[in-house]
C-alpha cells in the first residue's frame, strides 16, 4: 500500500487520513458510525507483514498485533484473508493474541477462528501439479534462485531470490499455465511468486461470504497485491448493492505496513470515541 510518508505518532494519537474518493469517505464515514456492524479485512503479507525473501521469516510489524488488540473489541467483525495457510498465518503473525479474530487462509478455503481450523480437503488437482511441477521447472530451464513453497492447499513458485526475478517469472508463466490446465487447478500471479491453487475462491467471494454471514453494514479491505485484487472488486460490488465500503488503491492509499498499522490505531481511537 505505498503512498507519502507522514509522521507516525505514538498508537492512540495518529490522525485518519481522508479517502481520495467520494464512495470512500462515504465508507469511512459508515464505519465510524456502526462500528459494531463493520467489518475490517486486512491481507498479511505486505499488509501487516513486510514482504520478505523467507516466507516463514514473515513477522508482523511490530505495532500490528497491539492496533488489532485495541480495534477488535471495538468492529464487528476484524478478519485477515491470506493467501497462506490459516494456521500458518496464525503461528508467525501471533494472531492468535487478537480476541474474536477470524482468520481465512487459502484465499478463503480454510478458517481459524477462537483456536478451531476448519478446511475441506484439497482436490486431486493440487496433488497433479504437485507431482508434475519439479519436471515443468526444470524444463522451463527455472534460474537459480527459483523455489517451490508447498502451502498444502496450493503450491507457490517464487522467483524473488533469483538473479533476475522478473524475467525468471516470466520464462515460468506460460510453462506454468500449461500444467495448472491439465491439472484443473488455477493460477494466482503475485509479486515474484505464480501460485498453483484450487479453482473456484478468492480474497474477493471470502470477503462477500464473510459480509453475508455476519451482516455487516459497513466494509474496508486492506491489501496491497494482485491477489487482493478481487477483495476491491467485492467492495466495489458491495457499494453498488447500497452497502458502504472502503478499500485501498482507490480510495486510501498509505505508507506499507507501517501506514497500516498507523490507520488501524487511528481508527481503533475514532471508534473509541463517545
Amino acid at each position: 500500500m505505498p503512498s507519502e510518508p507522514r509522521a507516525h505518532p505514538e498508537d492512540g494519537q495518529e490522525s485518519l487520513p481522508s479517502p481520495r474518493s467520494e464512495a470512500g469517505r462515504e465508507g469511512l464515514a459508515a464505519l465510524l458510525r456502526s462500528p459494531g456492524q463493520a467489518l475490517i479485512g486486512l491481507d498479511y503479507d505486505g499488509t501487516l507483514s513486510p514482504i520478505v525473501s523467507d516466507p516463514m521469516a514473515a513477522r508482523p510489524h511490530p505495532r500490528a498485533v497491539p492496533a488489532l488488540r485495541r480495534l477488535a473489541p471495538l468492529t464487528g467483525t476484524l478478519a485477515v484473508i491470506t493467501g497462506r495457510p490459516a494456521r500458518e498465518a496464525v503461528a508467525i503473525g501471533g494472531l492468535d493474541q487478537v480476541p474474536g479474530l477470524v482468520v481465512l487462509g487459502q484465499y478463503g478455503r480454510q478458517r481459524w477462528e477462537a483456536g478451531t481450523l476448519t478446511a475441506p480437503p484439497a482436490p486431486p488437482g493440487v496433488d497433479t501439479a504437485r507431482r508434475e511441477l519439479p519436471a515443468v521447472l526444470a524444463a522451463a530451464g527455472a534460474p537459480e534462485g527459483t523455489w517451490t513453497e508447498d502451502k498444502g492447499d496450493a503450491l507457490a513458485v517464487h522467483t524473488r531470490r533469483a538473479a533476475e526475478p522478473e524475467r525468471a517469472l516470466d520464462l515460468l508463466r506460460a510453462p506454468l499455465a500449461e500444467l495448472a490446465a491439465r491439472a484443473g487447478v488455477e493460477l494466482q500471479p503475485g509479486r515474484m511468486v505464480i501460485e498453483l491453487r484450487p479453482p473456484g475462491g478468492d480474497k474477493g467471494v471470502a470477503l462477500t461470504q464473510l459480509r453475508a454471514e455476519r451482516g455487516s453494514l459497513a466494509v474496508m479491505y486492506c491489501g496491497d497485491d494482485l491477489g487482493d485484487g478481487p477483495a476491491f472488486e467485492a467492495v466495489a460490488e458491495l457499494r453498488a448493492a447500497g452497502i458502504p465500503g472502503l478499500a485501498d488503491l482507490a480510495d486510501l492509499v498509505v505508507d506499507g505496513p507501517d501506514g497500516v498499522v498507523s490507520l488501524l490505531a487511528a481508527l481503533a481511537t475514532a471508534m473509541a470515541r463517545p
